[in-house]
């Protein structure tokens, strides 16, 4: 795939869309303390190259990718993610890829950012002081399990 996409060239151009939308976001810009977005341009071009058969150099220089991990510190909602799903569309689509490996593509980033939100509590995204009460965000849901029933 990685190579069907366009290589690193296309990671790359995906990426610099992608912060060029970053950087004039007021909720998604303070989520990256770094004046300097190059650092996060880099990692995530790297972690995309990686996912897609690309080079491996993201673990390399950083270990598994542990997304879900990395990103608990900040405060992800839905609007966050939304945000994020929108300057990533632009990315995506500044790519002009054939149909299927656009959808592949898109598919991917989507569930992806699903699998961040880590809040539905709107506070804004940054890192949160003392990190997150997991226990207590938990402890506030109100939780339902229900047993399928059996299917013949």
């Amino acid at each position: 795939m990685y190579e069907q996409m366009g290589g690193r060239a296309a990671f790359v151009r995906l990426v610099d869309v992608f912060y060029a939308g970053v950087a004039t976001d007021d909720v998604l810009r303070p989520m990256y303390p770094e004046e300097d977005l190059g650092p996060a341009k880099e990692r995530l071009t790297g972690f995309l190259e990686q996912y897609w058969g690309g080079p491996t150099t993201y673990s390399q220089q950083r270990g598994h990718p542990r997304l879900r991990m990395r990103h608990m510190p900040f405060h992800v909602d839905p609007e966050a993610r939304d945000r994020w799903l929108l300057h990533m569309r632009a990315g995506v689509d500044d790519l002009a890829l054939p149909p299927l490996l656009e959808a592949t593509l898109w598919d991917y980033l989507e569930r992806a950012a699903h699998a961040m939100v880590n809040t539905f509590e709107s506070r804004g995204i940054g890192p949160q002081s003392g990190g997150r009460d997991d226990a207590a965000a938990a402890a506030s849901l109100p939780l339902t399990i229900r047993r399928a029933p059996d299917v013949p």
